[in-house]
């Protein structure tokens, strides 16, 4: 392939920066090249979102931002099977569907809340009137990771955009080929003005640290690591600058004796597998009680010698390549390290060095059961197809083990006792908690973590909180006394 992914900046396609090639994990084939971009291109998006923000009415016409993400919506529909044939191609996702089928709706509702966006009014004595209205903060930078590179990006975009703001993405150099169809889709609004949306890809960071160190940018909204989220929040704070973070994850099944087992294990068997394991809401943690431990343990073997690996296009693939090979040592790392560390090594999977998958970043599933909790592989994310094991007696102590790291993203429960499932629900230190199911997210509600999984919530009317200032108004209806 010959296709070359540019920077969409200012209404422009602009082909600057190093060109680098674009990689299919599975296969390590070349197809096609892109434009890695820096400081340069952050500094040129950034000032075309600064003239759009101030020019033109699009931070005060909500009509014209709800117009403009409506048929932004009809153009994701419209290019779907586009983004998805991408999607299994570099991204190497068997569940690109079930991902891009999702984008469209959630923009639909965020048309909806720039239409409706208001303040409220009130009256603090019988002569004064108060009026409070939300205004956009300015230029928002938005900072988004390889692993689900459209979705996350949107999850920001949508209310930056609702609010009135513009916006600077930062787009991943490994998926630069997904995320220039993503600009292409802008493009294509003609309504959209000039430099309301810009996105440039990059690789290493130098680009993205301008978007958070730049005194031009009011908003930064971060998807990734909590390593480098700290560091970004450090920055902000330095300008106080609003900063939305979704970070980290080590989320957990807690499951209890009573549990439906043929719910509980087709569930399981998908959990920390899907997208290769490769995003925040894994649920690589099973924790068991103790007296179903040995049969949940010996069904989740079972299972997992069972899932087949393979690249995207095939359609019975459930396990697709990790997004490169570098990843695959890295997690091969981890497993070894546990082995290492005292985990009891139940399946020990590992990087595919046989066959026709050979070629690609391919992992087969790792399963370990673990008794000592602070082992690294219970507390820091794996970011692969590896999961763990542990038991617990009593409910106390199943909390204890599911709070018991510095991540909060989530976390399911599993027992048919509905009492003990909302008391326990509002024991655990996470954002979210799945009762009998698993990594439910609706966009008519927030997402987000506690501790060390993020600060702010997107999705939902909450993700408005990052990208708006609320201005209070008054006036007294008294007249004043004569003189």
């Amino acid at each position: 392939m010959s296709v070359v992914a540019n920077h969409w900046i200012d209404g422009e396609w602009l082909a600057t920066g190093e060109l680098k090639e674009s990689r299919n994990p599975a296969t390590y084939e070349v197809i096609g090249h892109y434009h890695d971009g820096g400081r340069e291109q952050a500094e040129a998006a950034i000032a075309a979102a600064k003239r759009a923000f101030a020019q033109g009415d699009w931070a005060r016409n909500n009509v014209l931002r709800a117009d403009a993400l409506a048929l932004l919506a009809d153009r994701f529909e419209a290019h779907q099977q586009s983004f998805i044939d991408m999607y299994k191609l570099e991204n190497g996702k068997p569940e690109a569907l079930q991902e891009i089928s999702r984008i469209a709706p959630a923009i639909r509702y965020w048309s909806a809340m720039a239409r409706t966006l208001k303040g409220e009014s009130g009256h603090p004595s019988p002569d004064e009137i108060s009026i409070t209205s939300r205004e956009p903060i300015g230029v928002a930078g938005i900072i988004t990771p390889w692993n689900s590179p459209i979705i996350l990006c949107m999850r920001s975009v949508n209310p930056a955009l609702a609010a009135g703001c513009t916006v600077a993405c930062k787009m991943p150099g490994q998926t630069a080929q997904v995320s220039t169809l993503l600009a292409q889709v802008f493009s294509e609004v003609e309504v959209l003005p000039r430099g309301v949306a810009n996105f440039f890809n990059e690789r290493g960071s130098g680009g993205a640290q301008w978007l958070v160190s730049s005194p031009d940018t009011r908003a930064i909204s971060f998807t990734g690591g909590t390593e480098t989220g700290a560091q970004i929040a450090q920055e902000a704070g330095r300008l106080l600058k609003r900063c939305g973070l979704e970070l980290g994850g080590k989320n957990a099944h807690l499951v209890f004796e009573d549990a439906d087992f043929e719910q509980l294990l087709p569930v399981l068997r998908v959990t920390a597998m899907r997208f290769g394991g490769q995003y925040c809401e894994a649920g690589s943690r099973v924790i068991v009680q103790r007296a179903i431990y040995e049969k949940v343990r010996d069904a989740i073997a079972e299972e997992l010698r069972q899932v087949r690996v393979g690249p995207a296009s095939d359609p019975g693939t459930e396990l697709g390549p990790l997004i490169d090979k570098e990843s695959v040592e890295r997690v091969d790392g981890v497993v070894r390290q546990a082995a290492e560390q005292g985990a009891e090594v139940i399946l020990r999977g590992g990087p595919v060095t046989d066959g026709p998958l050979s070629g690609g970043a391919f992992f087969n599933p790792a399963f370990l059961a673990v008794r000592d909790p602070e082992l690294p592989i219970i507390q820091e994310e794996t970011f692969g197809p590896v999961m763990t094991i542990e038991a617990f007696d009593d409910e106390d102590e199943g909390v204890r083990l599911v709070n018991g790291t510095k991540y909060g993203l989530g976390g399911s429960v599993w027992t048919r006792d509905l009492p003990r499932a909302f008391r326990v629900s509002e024991k655990f230190e996470t954002g979210m908690v799945w009762i009998n199911e698993w990594g439910k997210v609706h966009y008519q509600f927030e997402e987000g973590g506690y501790k060390q999984s993020g600060l702010g919530r997107l999705n939902g009317p909450s993700a408005l909180e990052d990208f708006t200032e609320i201005k209070h108004i008054t006036f007294t209806t008294k007249s004043p006394p004569k003189s």
